[in-house]
């Protein structure tokens, strides 16, 4: 199956998502807001606008679903930088292989999908900074010919290089010491793969990672000399990763991986246990970000992929995808929650050492 074609199915799904929160959050209000505080060319870090999430500026990752019974603490224990999948979607590339920072459409979508519905999870311990950066394309993960090639290399370059200054000057100016989390989705994934490997694996500011919620790529463990996959739940300087998709379905993609990826069952965090039924999950947030639905998808660990049964749902006969990537985060929206929280009171109660 063609990369284009998952992102189409899963773009429905997540039209559906984007949609509601659209309509929770006065979609026309926030666009005038992004038109009248346009972007430059270079991302400039010491600007709040450059910054999709940040402590220091209202945004929808401090949202909390109304479901959950929770008053929202500013003065959180850990940070937490998080990198976002890509939302630069439109075939026609308007701005070539690499989205322009001041594309306000493309800004919308990410605030208002995995700002919202992904960055938010982490915000019940957690400052979350997640900056703009100008990601690659979406086809840059399937292009066609050799130029086609060099200029998606290019554009992930090109990206990499926004995320790496968005960090050092989160580190030079905003840290302060603080634990540290590492969290990203999709091509956020990519980025935050490289970034571990160059500030954290075997580097000093590992002492400083609580964990890294590396989600929806595929993560080689042999990358990493120190790093390692988290095999409990409150293990720490640690990496937990998951790609969620049908109960028996191996991609093509993941059946020609020359290795077996870092895998974490997102419902009990516990390498001895790799099943859990869908009775065992009380908490996944789907189009309505304000509701929690309980035993919606169940998690098992299978040959470096997450299976579940077919996610139980309203409407779940009109989802007939087989790659539920879209969802990776959502499904286990609760049980991220608590982990965060518990891996970094781990983090706190060991001396800010590592645990694993």
């Amino acid at each position: 199956m063609r990369f284009t074609h998952f992102v189409f199915t899963s773009f429905l799904f997540s039209s559906l998502l984007l949609l509601n929160s659209c309509a929770q959050s006065n979609f026309e209000k926030f666009e005038a807001t992004y038109k009248v505080e346009p972007l430059d060319t270079m991302p400039d870090y010491a600007q709040l606008k450059y910054w999709a999430a940040h402590p220091d500026k209202k945004d929808p990752s401090d949202s909390i679903p109304a479901d959950i019974k929770f008053e929202y603490n500013p003065n959180q224990i850990a940070d937490v930088f998080f990198l976002y999948p890509t939302s630069y979607l439109d075939p026609k590339m308007p701005s070539g292989w690499s989205a322009s920072l001041n594309d306000i459409k493309t800004n919308i979508y990410t605030d208002y999908s995995s700002i919202l519905y992904q960055a938010s999870v982490f915000n019940e311990i957690g400052r979350v900074y997640a900056p703009r950066y100008r990601q690659a394309h979406i086809e840059s993960y399937t292009p066609l010919s050799a130029s086609d090639t060099t200029k998606a290399l290019a554009a992930f370059e090109l990206a990499y290089q926004d995320v790496k200054k968005s960090f050092d000057y989160y580190m030079a100016h905003f840290n302060n010491g603080r634990p540290i989390i590492i969290a990203s989705h999709s091509q956020g994934s990519t980025h935050a793969i490289r970034l571990l490997k160059e500030y954290f694996d075997n580097k000093p500011l590992a002492k400083k990672l609580v964990a890294a919620y590396v989600i929806g790529m595929a993560i080689d463990p042999s990358v990493y000399t120190s790093l390692q996959a988290c095999e409990t739940p409150n293990a720490t300087g640690c990496i937990c990763a998951w790609r969620t998709f049908l109960e028996g379905y191996e991609p093509p993609f993941v059946q020609k991986e020359k290795f077996k990826s870092i895998v974490t069952n997102p419902l009990n965090w516990n390498n001895s246990k790799p099943k859990m039924d869908r009775f065992s999950n009380d908490g996944s947030i789907l189009y309505d970000f304000n509701k929690i639905k309980s035993h919606v998808a169940g998690a098992e660990v299978h040959d470096g992929v997450l299976w579940t049964k077919k996610p139980h749902f309203l409407g779940n006969f009109l989802f007939n995808s087989k790659n539920y990537h879209i969802a990776d985060y959502n499904f286990y929206y609760m049980s991220i929650r608590r982990n965060v929280s518990e891996r970094v009171y781990s983090f706190m109660g060991n001396g800010g050492n590592l645990s694993n």
